[in-house]
């Protein structure tokens, strides 16, 4: 049953997904804020869709700690899902991503309109130059840079490995920055088609204020989004009887 649900889930996602791709084709002559609220009309689509099919539902605490205007937004990334889920709770969102998504036909062209910052991440340290440069220019404008300090999607329980980039965009941008800790990988694991049924947990922690030493913060931000993410891998283990956080790691990786 897990396996069939998990598939008519997949194939409505992706369905779905290619329907608004074709419905934002008018929102690219649209102003930005109306095309915005297309994207998170297709992100509550979604998450309706994996409720209704999958039997997994995605709970998010801590809204009322985000702060309005210009922000950073550091989350943890295990899996597909919290690219679309933090868009339906951010007032004018913006994503740090590769550059290489920005040409793909018709998803990079919507990427363009949503104003995301891309990364070259050939370009070395001039990367960063130029990613701070666009990052700030948006967060000046109220919107708020959702950046995954990791870089790509960890399985649930992997040792942190977070890149200076969040640090360097901290220091430099002067915004409050917001952890997000999340349990997402137990339910929708990477590189798999499986969908879990049971409760996914998002959790925005207190905003990181503006102008610590960059140390301190990259250390900060780490703890808050670690400590988080770990205690919601706990309940989430719990609630699908995977046992211990080494047994259940040890499954994972093996289907990873």
């Amino acid at each position: 049953m897990l396996i069939v649900r998990s598939l008519l889930f997949n194939v409505a996602f992706y369905a779905n997904l290619i329907l608004w791709l074709i419905i934002l084709v008018p929102g690219l002559v649209m102003p930005r804020r109306v095309f915005m609220e297309l994207v998170k009309a297709w992100g509550k689509t979604s998450l309706w869709l994996l409720r209704v099919i999958a039997g997994t539902r995605v709970v998010i605490t801590g809204r009322e700690k985000i702060p309005p205007g210009g922000a950073l937004v550091a989350a943890k990334h295990q899996s597909f899902l919290e690219t679309f889920a933090l868009v339906t709770i951010l007032d004018d969102p913006t994503y740090i991503l590769k550059r290489e998504l920005m040409w793909i036909p018709f998803f990079g062209w919507h990427l363009a309109k949503a104003r995301c910052v891309p990364v070259d991440r050939k370009a070395g340290s001039l990367a960063l130059v130029q990613m701070t440069a666009r990052a700030k220019d948006e967060a000046q404008h109220g919107r708020q840079i959702i950046i995954f300090p990791e870089g790509t999607r960890r399985p649930p329980g992997a040792p942190p490995a977070y890149k200076y980039g969040v640090a360097h965009l901290y220091q430099n941008l002067g915004f409050p920055c917001i952890p997000v800790g999340m349990n997402s990988g137990l339910y929708w694991p990477r590189r798999q088609f499986i969908r879990r049924p049971g409760t996914v947990r998002i959790e925005v922690q207190d905003p990181i204020a503006p102008g610590l030493p960059r140390e301190e913060f990259f250390k900060l931000v780490q703890e808050r989004i670690e400590t988080a993410s770990n205690r919601l891998l706990e309940e989430g283990r719990k609630e699908l009887g995977l046992g211990s956080a080494t047994a259940s790691d040890a499954s994972l990786s093996k289907v990873s």
